[in-house]
């Protein structure tokens, strides 16, 4: 039996799985199952009214999760699914409170990386609907982008039986973009890798103002933070850590954590970056945003 093919049945036997996705590792539980969703709450010490993504491998499924499916929607999910999307749309009677925070609507994602889709089709084949999985870190803390990461992070909050799949780094590095498809035309809830004109050009439309009345991932004022105090866009002290792209010198006496040669590698490196300062105890973290394309918002 492969390791996937163990993590499925433990999945299904209600233990949690750290698994791989192309944007950071996720917490997964069976997103049906509320005992084992209660788990990843107490886990990540996450506040129990703030809701969780769906995961899923097949477009299919997306009838069992939600209604009322604008076609704008389903254009959005044949032209960046897989990938680092999730779609906020409203919940059908099979996604109770429990997933949803109480709220009306349900966000669904189909991952990106080959250990997160083989995972899925596992654990659909052993009748699963769906992994509830948020991002495999204590809650409000920054998200991690190796096994190494979840491990320093969670090992001690985790069971023998749950389980932590190795991936590699993830290639895309910070959360997916969340789409509010409830309306008439989508907006955007969290600014991802999937860009606002990426949007526009996959479905003729404009984006609208987000609806802020919605709880998802990463909307609080402080989340994805380090121990270290985070500055933007200022001149480092001697001591403090420094992230900037490669063609930006390292001030007298900074300690520089990255040197990413593009906006995509920035996004990528950004979350460890963070947790390299923390590392090495700093105080301090000053980090030169990248400008100029889309990706440089989410960032």
């Amino acid at each position: 039996m492969t390791e996937t093919q163990l993590a499925a049945k433990a999945l299904k036997a209600g233990h949690a799985v750290a698994f791989p996705t192309e944007t950071v590792y996720g917490l997964g539980a069976d997103a049906q199952n509320r005992t084992a969703v209660s788990r990843i709450y107490t886990v990540k010490d996450r506040p129990q009214d703030h809701p969780l993504i769906v995961h899923i491998s097949n477009p299919n499924l997306l009838n069992h999760w939600a209604i009322q499916i604008p076609d704008y929607a389903i254009k959005l999910a044949k032209d960046f699914w897989p990938g680092p999307m999730t779609l906020i749309l409203k919940r059908s009677q099979n996604a109770k409170d429990f997933i949803t925070g109480g709220q009306e609507s349900i966000g669904i994602r189909i991952p990106n990386h080959p250990v997160a889709k083989e995972l899925l089709k596992e654990f659909e084949a052993l009748g699963g609907k769906g992994v509830a999985a948020p991002s495999a870190n204590r809650f409000g803390k920054v998200s991690p982008t190796t096994k190494k990461a979840v491990e320093e992070e969670l090992s001690q909050y985790l069971t023998k039986n749950d389980l932590i799949l190795e991936g590699g780094p993830s290639q895309v590095g910070i959360e997916s973009t969340i789409i509010d498809c409830m309306n008439d035309s989508p907006s955007i809830l969290r600014p991802g890798a999937i860009t606002q004109s990426m949007i526009e050009n996959s479905t003729n439309l404009k984006t609208t103002k987000a609806n802020t009345s919605i709880r998802v991932s990463g909307s609080l004022e402080q989340h994805y933070s380090p121990r270290a105090k985070v500055i933007l866009n200022q001149t480092p002290k001697e001591g403090d850590g420094f992230i900037a792209l490669k063609n930006i010198p390292t001030p007298k006496g900074a300690i520089r954590l990255a040197e990413p040669k593009d906006t995509s590698e920035y996004a990528r490196i950004l979350y460890s970056s963070l947790r390299l300062a923390d590392e090495k105890n700093l105080k301090t973290v000053i980090a030169i945003t990248p400008e100029g394309d889309e990706l440089s918002i989410a960032i």
